[in-house]
């Protein structure tokens, strides 16, 4: 058993992370900042922890993170303000990373996105920018960082149904179904060959898509 805490925990690929950390005997703590989500965490078999992640400081976010065996990180701002993408996409994240090593946890899993490249190409008037530089920003500080950190770079998210296949670098705009992206989040925390690596993905073709734990330890 492992304990894993998850932030961004009522995300839509978080609720679908946790019952399969759960199902295979995982202890997860999902981190959420509205109190009125605690029912729907709790219903995936993991405690909500209730905490702002944008407000905290590295000191708290360390005592959060501590005694944990690894970090998920999968929140976001979710669009809107600019200042609020960066404060949460890059600033909380390099935080909880700060904090993981300071805790002493070396796990650290980075959902990103399949275009987080320091060439992303989104013009700086586009209102996706500051997304797309918070991530990578935040990806390039945990490359620098000492933790044992994996990349994860899904592809567009779909609603589809999971089909435990995945392939990487896909071509076009890697659509992968939600479900088997936190597939992937699960397979990869436990999976040492993923340490250290930028993994992008889609569900690609029934050419190329490979089952997960396969594609992960190619």
């Amino acid at each position: 058993m492992s304990r894993i805490i998850v932030f961004g925990g009522h995300g839509r690929i978080a609720l679908l992370l946790a019952p399969l950390l759960v199902a295979r005997g995982d202890e997860v703590t999902s981190v959420i900042r509205n109190p009125d989500h605690i029912a729907d965490v709790e219903q995936t078999g993991a405690q909500a922890l209730v905490a702002d992640v944008e407000q905290l400081d590295t000191d708290a976010l360390t005592e959060i993170i501590r005694g944990h065996d690894a970090v998920v990180w999968s929140a976001g701002a979710g669009g809107g303000s600019a200042d609020r993408t960066y404060a949460v996409d890059r600033d909380a994240a390099i935080r909880t990373m700060d904090a993981a090593g300071a805790a002493g946890v070396r796990r650290y899993v980075m959902v990103s996105w399949i275009g987080s490249k320091a060439d992303h190409g989104v013009p700086e008037d586009d209102g996706f920018f500051a997304y797309a530089d918070a991530k990578w920003a935040a990806d390039e500080h945990l490359r620098g960082t000492e933790l044992d950190g994996t990349i994860l770079g899904p592809g567009t998210l779909t609603f589809d149904e999971p089909t435990g296949l995945i392939a990487l670098e896909p071509e076009g705009h890697g659509e992968v179904a939600r479900a088997d992206v936190a597939a992937v989040i699960a397979e990869t925390i436990g999976n040492p060959s993923t340490f250290g690596r930028t993994i992008r993905f889609g569900n690609g073709t029934a050419d190329t898509a490979v089952p997960i734990a396969d594609a992960l330890s190619a």
